[in-house]
C-alpha cells in the first residue's frame, strides 16, 4: 500500500479498483506491515479489493491522498483478519454508508470515500461490541480537542484532560 499526493481527472484502473485519477503523483510512503507477514498483509488486500468496490488503486494496490486514510484502511484489514467481519459484509454495510451519504447530498464524486470507509469503521467496532458508540464518541471528541491545542505540525498526544 503507498500514499500518495495529488489526485487529478477522474477514471477507472482496472475492474477492482477505482482510481479519482489518470495520474498519481509521487509515493510519499509505504506502510508498515505491523507484525503481519507480507504474504498475510497482500492476500488481506487481494481479498479485500476483490469484493469491496471503488477503493482507490494504482495498479492493483490501494492508494490513499492522506495518511489517516492508510490508517482507517489498515484498521479494517486488521479486524477482518481477527475474524470481526466478513469482507462480504464489510461491502453492504459500506454501501448502505455511502448511500445515506448520497441522501444528504453527498457529491459521490470519490473525494469522500474514505469518510465513508472510517463511518463504516466505527460502526462496525459499535455492532460488533468492541467500543460503545458513546466511548466511540467519548474518543472523537477527545482527538477534537487534542488536535485544538496542538501546534501544527506536531504529534498529536491525547492527556486525560482531553476527555472532559
Amino acid at each position: 500500500m503507498a500514499l500518495h499526493g495529488d489526485v487529478r481527472g477522474s477514471g477507472t484502473v482496472g475492474t477492482r479498483c477505482r482510481s479519482d485519477g489518470a495520474r498519481l503523483d509521487r509515493s510519499l510512503r509505504a506502510l508498515s506491515g505491523g507484525g503481519v507477514t507480507e504474504d498475510a498483509k497482500a492476500d488481506a488486500i487481494r481479498a479485500a479489493l476483490d469484493i469491496v468496490p471503488g477503493v482507490p488503486c494504482e495498479g492493483e494496490a490501494p492508494v490513499f491522498e492522506e495518511p489517516w486514510q492508510a490508517q482507517a484502511f489498515a484498521m479494517a484489514l486488521t479486524l477482518h483478519q481477527r475474524g470481526v467481519f466478513t469482507w462480504s459484509d464489510w461491502a453492504t454495510l459500506l454501501g448502505e454508508e455511502i448511500q445515506k451519504a448520497r441522501a444528504v447530498g453527498d457529491p459521490d464524486d470519490g473525494s469522500t470515500y474514505y469518510r465513508h470507509w472510517l463511518a463504516t469503521l466505527e460502526r462496525v467496532v459499535a455492532l460488533k461490541g468492541i467500543a460503545s458508540s458513546d466511548t466511540l464518541d467519548r474518543y472523537i471528541h477527545a482527538w477534537d480537542h487534542a488536535a485544538d491545542r496542538t501546534p501544527h505540525g506536531q504529534a498529536i498526544e491525547l492527556r486525560p484532560e482531553d476527555f472532559r
